[in-house]
């Protein structure tokens, strides 16, 4: 086997995936920013959560979002329910996994904030407790997914907004969906505190 040509064709796939995404998704993805920057400017804040590698996705917009993205100014209130392992392990024994998302935006949310769904199929039982306990919140939802929407694609309800990468393998998804929030990041920042 070849191994420098088997990396050589990720490298292409990945290349291949990000091209018909960026035109299939880039009207979304400026919804999506706009919708939370709309929040922020109310003093919102975004909430996110999903689960393995879109944990880490969600943590990950969080931090750039609390901490800096690629210019200095102020911190944006973000938070990622994916960290607090007492919280979750918590929920989770004594009620249910499914749970562990939807009691935090329950306690969290609030009206006019914002709830990032991750999920690369769109049928997290948990992603999907979270976006239903988020409309009843009255609070907006922004689902990063892929494939053909799954279970999240159905629950979207108006001022929601859908980033659905075209792909059905979940490497591939996963690496869409980190370009997705680095352009959220860049599209916050510069509507906010204009360009650089």
């Amino acid at each position: 086997m070849d191994y420098l040509e088997r990396i050589k064709q990720f490298f292409a796939a990945s290349i291949e995936t990000k091209m018909q995404a960026m035109e299939s998704i880039s009207p979304a993805i400026l919804d999506a920013a706009t919708v939370m920057v709309e929040a922020l400017l109310n003093e919102k804040k975004i909430l996110a959560c999903g689960n393995g590698g879109s944990a880490g996705d969600a943590q990950h917009f969080s931090s750039e979002l609390l901490n800096r993205f690629e210019r200095e100014r102020p911190p944006l209130p973000a938070i990622a329910l994916t960290t607090d392992s007492s919280t979750l392990t918590s929920i989770a024994n004594d009620y249910s996994y499914e749970e562990v998302f939807s009691k935090q935006v329950r306690a969290l949310g609030q009206e006019g904030d914002v709830l990032l769904a991750i999920s690369t199929s769109g049928n997290s039982a948990n992603v999907i407790e979270a976006i239903n306990i988020a409309h009843k919140r009255n609070m907006k939802v922004v689902i990063l997914d892929g494939r053909d929407g799954g279970a999240m694609r159905e629950l979207m309800m108006e001022g929601d907004v859908e980033i659905c990468v075209p792909s059905q393998v979940t490497a591939r998804i996963q690496e869409v969906h980190l370009l997705v929030i680095h352009c959220l990041c860049d599209l916050i920042d510069t509507q906010l505190f204009g360009p650089e």
